[in-house]
């Protein structure tokens, strides 16, 4: 559910837009895009005269989440969850909501770990869904960790197959957009890590967060050097 539509009378509207638009008649599991409330309407993107994001002050995540919980009263809705969420903004909604967040898809990769929500997901039944496993293939990032590298030899895969595994092994699901069939093939063909090679990963010290939408709700991710 996009920005603009935080408002509770806006939020099934927009549930059924997005049915309309998928051709089905039920969704097994909806997110709210981000925390952040932009101003209601048609703009997809508002701004003011100097390029700021309108925000909408006049609603709250909490009310967006009420209406998001009628969703699955009404029975078209299997589960709902949030995206690009810190801890400290999901963890009241938790403790509030009625009906309980099933995922919460954050980007996650080993320069961007996000060990305390993982843990907080994992011991509440959360799914933790990890996007952009790969760093969305920024470079330079995980893909040309030295680190990545050596186990990818090591074990015969490749980097992005080595990231992968590595998700999986620390109990997230994960989120790719691969380009080619090739690249899909390539991500399903994964197998755990030695244990000592996945304890290597988890030492990486290296922190970089690629996409800023967690801190102003604008996806987008942030290309580092030329």
């Amino acid at each position: 559910m996009w920005n603009t539509n935080h408002r509770p009378e806006r939020v099934a509207p927009a549930f059924e837009a997005s049915l309309d638009r998928l051709s089905l008649k039920y969704l097994d599991l909806y997110l709210i895009h981000t925390p952040f409330a932009f101003q209601p309407g048609d703009e997809q993107d508002p701004r003011d005269q100097n390029g700021a994001v309108l925000y909408d002050s006049g609603v709250t995540l909490l009310d967006t989440w009420r209406a998001m919980e009628r969703l699955v009263d009404d029975g078209r809705c299997g589960a709902i969850g949030l995206s690009d969420i810190t801890l400290s903004e999901l963890s009241p909604i938790y403790d509030s909501a009625r009906i309980k967040p099933a995922v919460v898809q954050v980007e996650a990769h080993p320069y961007l770990p996000e060990t305390e929500l993982l843990e907080f997901c994992k011991e509440r039944g959360i799914v933790f869904l990890a996007f952009a496993p790969l760093a969305h293939g920024m470079r330079p990032g995980p893909l040309e960790d030295p680190v990545i590298s050596t186990i990818a030899a090591r074990v015969g895969k490749t980097p992005a197959q080595v990231l992968l595994a590595w998700a999986v092994q620390r109990g997230t699901a994960l989120l790719t957009t691969p380009k080619t069939a090739a690249r899909a093939r390539e991500n399903f063909d994964i197998s755990a890590l030695p244990e000592d090679a996945f304890d290597e990963i988890n030492r990486i010290q290296t922190r970089q967060r690629l996409n800023q939408v967690v801190k102003t709700g604008v996806p987008g991710f942030i290309r580092q050097g030329s």
